[in-house]
């Protein structure tokens, strides 16, 4: 799991900074993998090969929320739904983590290797 701190400024002018957590499980890592033709991983790669900036920002978008969720205060779920990720990608610290990705490479490499699940 990765933890993000950003700092961003709020549609009310405060400046926040706050903690947001992205996670893949093995299994959405292998449904992701078992449903794009080829694999996930090679169609990363075809994408990123052939240099095709609307497809890799339409990547990193999918990544970001598809791995975007909250942990249950007991610590025993990670919840995702398609409300808490629209609700997510209508602040602006999503705004500024998509930026983040899209241009420093470093920190895009950083953050899907934090989300990628970690082999026991």
């Amino acid at each position: 799991m990765l933890a993000k701190i950003v700092t961003y400024i709020d549609y009310d002018g405060n400046e926040r900074i706050e903690t947001f957590r992205f996670n893949l499980t093995q299994a959405e890592l292998t449904e992701m993998e078992l449903s794009s033709s080829g694999g996930f991983s090679k169609h990363i790669e075809k994408i990123i090969a052939e240099k095709d900036n609307s497809r890799i920002i339409g990547l990193f978008k999918e990544l970001i929320l598809k791995a975007y969720g909250v942990k249950s205060d007991d610590g025993k779920r990670f919840m995702k739904s398609p409300e808490l990720r629209e609700a997510f990608a209508e602040t602006e610290a999503y705004s500024i983590l998509f930026m983040e990705l899209a241009t420093n490479s470093d920190a895009a490499a950083a953050f899907v290797n934090g989300i990628i699940p970690q082999m026991k």
